[in-house]
């Protein structure tokens, strides 16, 4: 199943379930079958009203009919509802329902406004989650599993700001880079 078909199925059965009255309806049906008149003065609500909820849950495969003489009795499908369920809540499912949002389009609005066209930092950011947006574009430029001296990580600090000590700050405390105590090297933790 492609994921648009995923996505266009998720999207028919949450559309089926997000009415007050079918919902009342799986939750009658749960405990048995029912006309579709039964359903509709349990609920105050008209016969074509009711058949119109039932037709809606049918499509997605949550309710079954069985005809009695002139009377449909509707059933809950328990299993579809089970399998649905199942499906939804597959570990791998979910993630890919986002698979079509740009993930870096945040980070791209924060590097938009604190950094300048020369790629040089113009302002800290207060909030703690724009800061490491900034930290994790600073730390691109060390190279993973390469330890630089004090004076080198600087050098490449400053090409973003002067205020390397916050940088340097922020790396270690952020858990991007790591270094020996008393001036010795730094590395980028991978």
């Amino acid at each position: 199943m492609t994921q648009e078909e995923i996505m266009e199925e998720l999207l028919m059965f949450f559309k089926a379930l997000s009415d007050a009255n079918r919902l009342k309806i799986i939750g009658l049906l749960a405990q048995g079958e029912h006309s579709v008149g039964e359903l509709a003065e349990m609920l105050g609500i008209s016969i074509s009203t009711t058949s119109n909820h039932l037709s809606m849950l049918a499509h997605v495969e949550l309710v079954s009919a069985r005809a009695e003489g002139h009377y449909y009795y509707y059933s809950l499908k328990t299993e579809a509802l089970r399998h649905m369920a199942e499906k939804l809540l597959k570990s791998d499912n979910l993630p890919k329902l986002s698979s079509s949002v740009d993930m870096e389009a945040y980070d791209k609005k924060v590097l938009d406004t604190f950094l300048d066209s020369d790629g040089r930092i113009t302002a800290f950011p207060a909030q703690q989650k724009k800061f490491m947006v900034i930290l994790h574009h600073v730390v691109k430029a060390f190279e993973p599993g390469r330890r630089y001296p004090e004076k080198e990580v600087n050098e490449i600090m400053k090409r973003f700001s002067e205020d390397t000590a916050s940088l340097r700050r922020g790396m270690i405390e952020y858990h991007l880079m790591d270094r020996e105590g008393g001036g010795g090297e730094y590395w980028r933790i991978e």
